[in-house]
């Protein structure tokens, strides 16, 4: 934005903290207002560009790589031009989601846009969120530990090769970094997409309610029903779970540890 400040500092804040709001990045949209993505109203932020392929994307769109999409807003901004937009949403709303896409595959303009609501005194109190899948380096989460609230991990399927064959990439990263996040105290959930034919076997969801309780038993867990409405079309047709059918999961994870579960 032409005249935008190259930084700014909260009031009471050292001198060396600045605040680099000319910082770019590839956006996708925002939604200004949000109650499915992450605790309470939040303004949400969807990254350009994913690492994964994923069958059951609904956001398809954001998965090309950068300047390869038409979006409704420009694709190149700052955390200058989003801080504009949160403020007016602020009064409103209790945190900020960042979402994709894949929100790591920007880290740099990850870091710097918490970076910026955190050091505004109008700002500051709303709680920071990433919606990942999970594939990204560890070291990524040790730099944004100190400046997000938690983060909200996908986990596609416990089987490597399944996993590959649902998103195309391995999930050994998205293992690391739910045990690395849960370490940190920053794993606020885990999401689970339950897909009839492909995850929802009842020994695959024993062996994935294993794990995550190997990992945290008290862990919350939100178990989603795989919707066809506004995802990619898929040869053979992928299938939806009943309500039976995601209730039975859900008695499985159950069954297992005192999770803090959801189904939607």
């Amino acid at each position: 934005m032409s005249g935008a400040p190259s930084s700014t500092r909260r009031r009471g804040a050292s001198p060396a903290v600045r605040v680099p709001v000319d910082s770019t990045g590839y956006i996708a949209d925002t939604i200004s207002f949000s109650i499915v993505d992450g605790p309470g109203n939040r303004f949400v932020v969807f990254l350009q560009g994913c690492n994964f392929d994923c069958a059951a994307c609904h956001n398809p769109q954001t998965i090309p790589g950068y300047g390869r999409v038409d979006c409704h807003h420009p694709e190149h901004r700052t955390v200058h031009d989003l801080l504009a937009e949160i403020r007016r949403a602020a009064p409103f709303i209790s945190g900020v989601t960042v979402s994709g896409g894949e929100a790591t595959q920007q880290p740099n303009f990850l870091h710097d846009l918490f970076v910026a609501i955190k050091g505004d005194d109008d700002l500051a109190r709303l709680s920071c969120m990433v919606d990942s899948n999970g594939a990204c380096e560890l070291e990524v989460w040790d730099r944004l530990a100190p400046l997000m609230d938690g983060a909200m991990v996908d986990l596609k399927h416990l089987d490597d090769d399944a996993h590959r064959a649902m998103t195309g990439q391995s999930n050994r990263q998205v293992l690391a970094s739910i045990e690395h996040l849960q370490h940190l105290g920053q794993l606020y959930e885990v999401r689970l997409l339950l897909v009839v034919g492909v995850n929802d076997d009842p020994e695959v969801v024993r062996g994935t309610g294993e794990y995550l309780a190997s990992v945290d038993p008290g862990m919350r867990v939100k178990l989603i029903a795989f919707r066809r409405h506004g995802a990619r079309d898929h040869d053979p047709p992928l299938i939806e779970p009943t309500p039976d059918q995601l209730e039975s999961a859900a008695d499985i994870l159950r069954a297992l540890a005192p999770f803090d579960l959801t189904l939607i």
